[in-house]
């Protein structure tokens, strides 16, 4: 079974969570060890937008070509447990915008399970990759904007069926 075809969630066994959910309006998302978990919303008001980004930042980031990020308003956001146990990271330098962006993550396994920056107060940018129900990565979650394109390795060609932004879209 494939996250895409079916309308059920897709919660396949990814690292050592076993307790990730997804319903109608609400889903969780889980770093690799468990011990950091969260609830947002899969719909508006407090799911914000969705994109894909080939800025050099999260390039480095990620420890990949790209970022699949997903915006969520913080009043929606839900510490489910482990928030004792993100540790962050801040800094300016190489933010495209100027503005400082805290990057939150687990301190047993270092995934990275959301940013915020100085310059969108109210709102977390999450990381596609650490929801737990599949299914939403192709579905709620699938990017909406592809940013940087600039900054995209040429091997890669840009995301289908999404708008094409040569730098920030936000």
């Amino acid at each position: 079974m494939s996250a895409g075809t079916d309308s059920k969630p897709f919660i396949p066994l990814a690292g050592l969570a076993n307790d990730g959910w997804s319903k109608e309006d609400e889903a969780t998302a889980t770093c690799f060890c468990s011990a950091v978990q969260l609830a947002f919303p899969t719909a508006a008001p407090g799911l914000v937008d969705s994109f894909v980004c080939n800025c050099t930042d999260c390039r480095k980031i990620t420890a990949s070509m790209f970022a699949s990020n997903f915006i969520v308003a913080d009043m929606h956001l839900k510490h489910l447990r482990g928030q004792d146990n993100l540790k962050t990271f801040s800094q300016s330098h190489s933010i495209a915008s100027g503005n400082n962006m805290t990057n939150y993550f687990c301190s047993t396994c270092g995934t990275l399970m959301y940013r915020v920056s100085s310059g969108f107060p109210g709102k977390s940018i999450l990381r596609i990759g650490t929801v737990d129900d599949f299914h939403l990565h192709e579905t709620k979650l699938k990017p909406r904007v592809e940013q940087f394109t600039k900054n995209r390795v040429n091997w890669l060609s840009g995301a289908e069926g999404v708008k094409q932004v040569e730098g920030s879209a936000f």
